[in-house]
């Protein structure tokens, strides 16, 4: 049965520095809280594009600390190589320079700076995250909203585990988000962004709660802005209307905004997307794009199509057929249609995966992401038949 969930409370308490040249704030902005800088970025991109030297330019009156290396489905180890920097050198704030994964990495670099053990066990355990070192993002890629939420996914490659954990104390302090920043994503990055920042209406959109009619057209714009403004950007680099509309999409799709009232009830695809990057390192958007369409079908009943026909509807323009189920499968059908259109994989034997690691993935996930409390109760035989039908 449907409840009215329209009680919460709602922080978005990121400075959010968005435009052109916004990168000329980053001294003040960091001189806030200390003169010694940790900058946490990834695998050199920011060094071939000039976002560094721009860094570093206007940070000669600090300190800087450098953690690199920092990969796709961030690490366990370099949040504990990037803690002992902290220790050594007495940081005082994190400048996270990247996208999702290295904003991830400095969250749980900042919060296991105050912990006592390993920073694992923050991951595990949120309730263990006390304090944590300011952090500060620049953002050079649209896809996770990190750079203006309390969640952080890490994963440790030698327990074959992906797990996010979250704390208030994590949201950005500031952030800076200049759509040209991202004019270097390649196409195929572009496309499994996009990916990530739909699943994240998704994941808030198909729940139970009723009277959330604000919420429900907020994230309906942000799907459209996304067929619009992606298949753009992959056109024209450099376009900046949809480098920037992609980017404030992702920090809307995940600062709180659309899930507010929207109750408790656990994600789904995440946690089952989680377990393909554990085993597989694969791209996180790339595996949203096959599993989504498949859990959306996996889910279909009598209840869920009134919800998927209100999507089709609103999001694709559908004019309304009277049949439910029809509508819903129209709109899940103009889904996965697109992720093909943008050049995302859409089975996992096109990533090359197979069923050998079905079940303990599956298992997995119904632990780890809580998947008897989703919008639909998944537990691991249902988990199985979804990935099944990915391959």
């Amino acid at each position: 049965m449907e409840v009215s969930m329209q009680n919460f409370v709602f922080n978005a308490t990121t400075e959010m520095n968005f435009g052109r040249g916004q990168i000329e704030k980053l001294p003040k902005i960091l001189g806030r809280y200390g003169r010694n800088v940790l900058m946490v970025y990834g695998m050199g991109s920011i060094k071939r594009n000039g976002i560094y030297d721009k860094v570093m330019s206007l940070l000669d009156d600090f300190n800087v600390y450098e953690l690199d290396g920092v990969t796709p489905n961030p690490r366990i180890d370099k949040v504990r190589e990037g803690v002992m920097i902290c220790r050594n050198y007495h940081i005082d704030v994190v400048l996270a320079v990247g996208g999702g994964s290295t904003i991830d990495c400095s969250k749980a670099i900042a919060g296991a700076y105050y912990y006592d053990g390993d920073a694992w066990d923050i991951v595990m355990d949120n309730s263990r995250i006390t304090d944590v070192l300011p952090i500060v993002a620049v953002l050079t890629a649209a896809a996770t909203g990190s750079e203006m939420n309390k969640n952080a996914v890490i994963s440790n490659p030698e327990r074959h585990e992906k797990i996010g954990t979250s704390s208030l104390k994590f949201i950005p302090r500031a952030a800076i988000c200049d759509p040209e920043y991202t004019y270097g994503v390649s196409k195929f990055q572009t496309a499994a962004g996009t990916a990530d920042i739909m699943s994240h209406v998704f994941e808030n959109y198909f729940k139970s709660e009723k009277g959330t009619y604000i919420q429900d057209r907020f994230g309906e714009g942000i799907i459209e802005a996304c067929l619009k403004y992606c298949p753009r950007a992959m056109e024209d680099p450099c376009d900046y209307d949809a480098r920037a509309n992609l980017m404030w999409a992702s920090s809307m799709a995940l600062n709180g905004l659309i899930g507010c009232g929207k109750g408790s009830q656990s994600w789904s695809c995440h946690p089952i997307e989680h377990e393909l990057s554990a085993f597989y390192d694969i791209t996180h958007g790339a595996g949203l794009a096959i599993v989504t369409p498949k859990w959306m079908r996996h889910i279909l009943n009598e209840k869920t199509a009134r919800r998927f026909k209100k999507y089709t509807r609103n999001v694709f323009h559908v004019q309304d057929t009277g049949d439910d189920y029809e509508m819903a499968e129209i709109g899940i059908d103009k889904t996965e249609q697109f992720f093909k259109d943008i050049g995302l994989p859409s089975t996992l034997s096109e990533l090359g995966i197979d069923d050998s690691k079905i079940q303990v993935m599956a298992h997995n996930a119904v632990i780890h992401g809580r998947l008897d409390n989703a919008y639909v109760p998944l537990d691991d035989m249902d988990v199985e038949k979804i990935l099944r039908a990915c391959l």
